[in-house]
């Protein structure tokens, strides 16, 4: 169960994951709609998350999302280790009322991200809604996770970011499983590692 900090002149994060945990969330980042999207990543995950984080948000809330989504990949890539056994792979098609939403995952080790969705409002409460994006791509990036994030269609973005944080969590969870049938890593190549 990994621990990471992230100390700098724009932020201060201590975040704590178990991929192999129960549900339990204790977030606290400052910005309201981003700690309920994190609450509901784990709780649907089945994650145990813990994450303290204060920033610069009297400038905005951009160096928190981008340093939690950072912190946040890290522990992922920690916790997986050097990937033996796990399942590798998995997608997730939530719906949320309206909207609709499909992660695709891939613990590869070699990090990407395609993301697209629509939105209607330039933010939902505290958060801009461009930072999404930029958050999915933080995780990717350090979780070392080709990542696939589609909102498909949707009329009011509350509905279709909660989608689309339900659908990541769903996919990560079976991604990070173990294979009883698998020996060693996932790939022909032997390794997970970029």
């Amino acid at each position: 169960m990994p621990t990471i900090t992230r100390t700098t002149k724009e932020t201060d994060i201590i975040l704590t994951l178990d991929l192999n945990g129960s549900g339990k969330v204790q977030v606290e980042t400052g910005i309201g709609f981003f700690d309920h999207m994190l609450t509901l990543f784990a709780s649907h995950g089945l994650f145990d998350l813990s994450i303290s984080a204060k920033g610069d948000l009297h400038i905005d809330e951009h160096h928190t999302v981008e340093d939690v989504g950072i912190c946040l990949g890290r522990a992922i890539s920690q916790d997986l280790g050097d990937r033996s056994g796990i399942v590798r792979t998995a997608h997730s098609y939530v719906p949320m009322d309206e909207a609709l939403a499909r992660v695709v995952v891939d613990l590869s080790g070699r990090p990407y991200c395609v993301f697209e969705a629509d939105w209607h409002t330039p933010r939902i409460g505290g958060l801009g809604t461009d930072l999404i994006h930029h958050f999915f791509e933080s995780v990717a990036i350090h979780a070392g996770m080709n990542l696939h994030a589609h909102v498909l269609y949707g009329r009011n973005d509350h509905h279709q970011c909660e989608a689309l944080f339900k659908a990541f969590a769903r996919a990560l969870d079976v991604a990070t499983r173990v294979d009883p049938r698998r020996q060693g890593v996932p790939s022909t190549k032997g390794t997970l590692t970029a």
